[in-house]
């Protein structure tokens, strides 16, 4: 799989840059996440940056007849019609492995949001794990891993620093990332 996301970065033009942080766990945010496409990039980096991460996403797309290929490449089904304790089952899930990597979107869509979802920055908190700040940025063409965060404590400080991290990368729709 590796060489066929080289190929696939290749063919469009696309590189990878920075390194894997040497930390067992983490939660690992990639933004800005403004299209499909972003998927297809993100699965690409991940086997190219040679990372197991875990990832959650909507249950309807585990169903068959495609859904083995989701769960095979690390997703994690969840009902987002409720919050069913996420954050603490996350945490567990946490406790749980000697490794264990989480990617998540914290726009948690692909639409402009006002405000990001706070589901990673409690997850790390509580699981006593940094945040790694990862990036499609498609106007450079450009898949990285940028610095490794952890959380002090104080939300609103934190991820307004993170943001100011990712205001100059550009997603594939640049209007609907962070302003």
């Amino acid at each position: 799989m590796k060489l066929i996301a080289r190929l696939i970065f290749w063919i469009n033009g696309w590189q990878t840059e920075g390194s894997i942080p040497p930390v067992k766990k983490f939660v690992v945010i990639l933004a800005p996440h403004t299209s499909g496409m972003d998927f297809v990039y993100a699965m690409c980096a991940k086997f190219i940056f040679d990372v197991k991460f875990r990832y959650l996403g909507k249950a309807e797309v585990f169903k068959p007849p495609f859904g083995f290929i989701f769960r095979w490449l690390g997703g994690i089904p969840v009902e987002r019609s409720s919050s069913h304790n996420m954050v603490e089952q996350v945490v567990k899930l946490f406790d749980e492995h000697e490794n264990f990597i989480l990617a998540l979107s914290p726009e948690g869509t692909r639409a402009y949001v006002l405000k990001w979802k706070t589901g990673f920055y409690h997850i790390a908190l509580q699981a006593k794990v940094p945040i790694v700040l990862a990036y499609l940025n498609f106007e450079s063409k450009r898949a990285g891993i940028g610095p490794t965060f952890y959380p002090s404590g104080d939300m609103e400080k934190d991820i307004a620093s993170i943001q100011n991290f990712y205001r100059p990368i550009k997603g594939k729709y640049p209007e609907l990332g962070v302003h």
